[in-house]
Parts: structure tokens; sequence; C-alpha cells
């Protein structure tokens, strides 16, 4: 979250930044009058607090019986009053906290202002194959070469469930260990995170973990979110830490199961593997100084692109645009992949600076020169969400006999795999 004392100085930039993104719920000016309300309540609690302790003190000494009588009635005036005034704090704190959720970051001033449609290409890396033969989606490559079931999972657990079978359940494997073998030559600690975790955490992160609006699962019963990113544990496991400058920055990687629901995806676009409920993901994260920031994040972007590269899939880099920014992101990266059944590109991975937006909800800071506490920054990157990284290997790597070339990077993970046939008498 933004702080309050930022919001109260620089007004009229918030309120340009929150129409630059089309973020109807933000109101700084309730922010504003809600913390005035809370430090005028904070005065008046500190205030009756420290009457009632005065009051305490004179009880101790000697006196005449109706004066100690006149203190213990006061006594008790004060008590109901802290009592009361307390509550309403309480209330107060919760009000602006409720309100300052609905700020989003402040944004990078290089990113274009517009909708989805608006993102910034910034760069076109590789050729979309030219076919001799009428290509297929990756929904037929699968049945055919009897690589997903989605029918079976359907019977078992639902929609927009899937089964990886023979080659794919290989290729899911493949990926996730030449991803992390990527990020892990690059500086980024490997990590195996939990799929579960606190609320507070997704919230503090930028995930909603309750209501209509929610994208995630709760667990019944528990006090327990699954993840819909490593992001989540990962920035979580060092909640309420303070750094030391020279660990930073600190880099990261993990590898998660991620689990969305996904409400209200629909469309061709997002058919079969695209938008899933449950998928593998490998995530990069940093923790930085805000004058490391910047340089970490143009980092993980070319960590992306050398993974796609080493894919031999085609792709874009797009600067996201204002409208379509998370509320964390104070710039995002995406890589879009070459999708041939689509005949355009399609999002396999995103990278976002959140300077301290997340951080400070987190309380992760670290000691400046001066020994002073400051929050650090945080960052994500995607290394290879796994159906949508098969989803452009199938697509792109299709032969006109029905098979499929494996890329040479992820060969040595498939004992040597050059291809994927059709199983004799299929």
């Amino acid at each position: 979250m933004l702080d309050v004392k930022f919001i109260r100085e620089n007004l009229e930039l918030v309120r340009e930044n929150i129409r630059n993104r089309g973020v109807g719920n933000a109101d700084p000016d309730q922010v504003v009058a809600l913390n005035t309300q809370r430090v005028e309540l904070i005065q008046q609690t500190e205030a009756i607090r420290k009457e009632r302790n005065e009051n305490a003190q004179k009880m101790k000494g000697q006196m005449p019986p109706e004066e100690r009588s006149e203190l213990i009635e006061r006594g008790k005036e004060l008590k109901e009053q802290l009592a009361s005034y307390e509550e309403k704090l309480g209330q107060a704190e919760e009000e602006l906290n409720h309100a300052l959720k609905n700020i989003p970051n402040m944004t990078h001033p290089d990113v274009p202002i517009g909708g989805e449609d608006d993102a910034k290409e910034l760069e076109l890396v590789g050729t979309p194959r030219s076919f001799e033969f009428q290509p297929k989606d990756h929904l037929t490559i699968g049945k055919e070469l009897d690589l997903i079931d989605f029918e079976s999972a359907a019977d078992v657990t639902g929609s927009s469930f899937y089964y990886l079978k023979n080659e794919a359940a290989l290729l899911e494997l493949a990926l996730v260990n030449y991803a992390m073998n990527v990020i892990t030559s690059r500086g980024y600690i490997p990590h195996l995170t939990p799929d579960l975790a606190r609320p507070a955490i997704l919230e503090a992160i930028g995930f909603n973990p309750r209501g209509e609006e929610s994208q995630v699962y709760n667990v019944e019963g528990h006090d327990l979110c699954l993840i819909g990113t490593a992001e989540i544990t990962l920035g979580g496991m060092l909640s309420g830490k303070i750094l030391r400058k020279e660990d930073l920055p600190m880099r990261v990687g993990g590898f998660s199961h991620c689990f969305r629901t996904e409400a209200g995806a629909h469309g061709r676009e997002s058919r079969g593997l695209y938008r899933v409920h449950q998928f593998s993901k490998v995530e990069m994260f940093a923790f930085t100084t805000p004058e490391q920031s910047e340089e970490v994040h143009a980092e993980m972007l070319s960590i992306e692109k050398e993974i796609y590269s080493g894919l031999e899939i085609p792709f874009r880099v797009v600067d996201i645009a204002t409208g379509d920014l998370g509320a964390p992101a104070y710039r995002k990266f995406d890589i879009e992949a070459w999708m041939p059944s689509r005949e355009t590109y399609g999002e396999v991975t995103s990278t976002s600076n959140c300077t301290e937006f997340q951080s400070r909800r987190l309380n992760i800071r670290y000691r400046d020169d001066e020994n002073q506490p400051r929050f650090v920054h945080t960052l994500n990157g995607t290394a290879v969400a796994v159906p949508r990284a098969i989803i452009a290997i199938l697509e792109n790597h299709q032969n006109a006999d029905g098979s499929v070339r494996i890329p040479e990077a992820l060969r040595p993970y498939m004992g040597g795999r050059e291809i994927i046939e059709a199983r004799k008498g299929a």
C-alpha cells in the first residue's frame, strides 16, 4: 500500500494516477480525511490515558476519604472513556486500512496510458513460422498424441482441470528443471514453496482472499488459501524482517502449484490449457533497495527472454498500459508467445516492479547507510508457467505428420527424446 503521508502530500498526483489506472473505487480524499480522524482519535485517546495514569498516581498518596472517593469515581469514568475511544480508534484504523487497500501503486512515468489495447510493443524476437500445412491447435495435437486428458479430469475434479500424460508429463518436469537451472545460474536461490498461505499474506501481496471478486480458493475450516502463485509464498517468507543492506538484492526462485478460480474467464482464447484452475509454475522474486529495483526488473525480463529463446518460440515484449496494471505493480513487462492456432500472440510471462507497495504491508525493511529502517522494493517474474509453455511448444514445433519436435534445450531433461510421435496402434 502507499504511505498515507505520501498521499496527503501528493494528493493531485495520486488522483491523476488513479484516473490513468481506471480504479473506480479508490478515493484518496477519503484516505486523507480518515487519517485526520485517526490522528485526532489517537491524540484524544492518549490524553485520556495520560489523565487516567495521573489519577492512579494521585490515589497512592494520603488523602481524606471524600477526595479518594472522587478519584475512584473519576477513574471509573476515565476507564469507560478510554475503552470507548479505543473502540473508535480501532474502527477508524479499520476504515482507513480498507480505504488504503483500494489505492493502487504509483506508476512509472514511461508506462503507456490506457487499457489493454494500449500496451506498447518494445521488442519482437524470432519470426512466426510459415507452415506448409494447416497447423493444429494444442487441443487437437494433445488428443491425437495422447498427451492431455480433460475429460477424465472433468469427471474427477471438474471443468478446467486436466491430466498431462506420456511425453506431456515429462515435458512439464523438463520445463520446471530447465527454468530452475536458468534462474539458479543467474543467482536465484531455489525454493519449493508451500501451496497454501494465510489470507493476510495474500492480501499483503495484493490478492483478494475473500469475497465475490476473489480469484483464489479458500480452505474450509482453516485460515488458509491455496496460492495463485509462488510470488505469495516467496514474498511472505520475510514478512516482519529487517534485512542487511549488503545482502540486497536478494534473489529467490520458487516452484509451486498454482490455483485460480478464473471466475468469468471464457472465450476462444481461454480454451484448453491457456486458462486453467491448477498449474505448475517457476517464479522469480527479488528484494532490493529502491536504487536497485529498476536494474533487477530489467534482469528478470532478460531471463524470461533467455528462457523463451531457448524454447525456440517467437515472442514479443510489451510494456503494459496503466489501465491493465495490477494494483501492486509500478511497471509490468509481459512476454507474449506466438500461438499459431490464434494467429496472434498470447501472454506467457509477466515481470513486475512493485516498489514498496508489498513490503509496506508485509513490513519488510532494511537498514540504510544511516542505520535507518527503510522498506525494500519487491519484484516478481514468471520463469515458466507450464501449461502456456506447453501450448507454445506443441503449436510452434508441430510437424506435417502430426509429430512435435522437442526443443533442444529440453532434450537433456527428457532422456534425450527429440520428437513426440503418435503411439503405435493408436
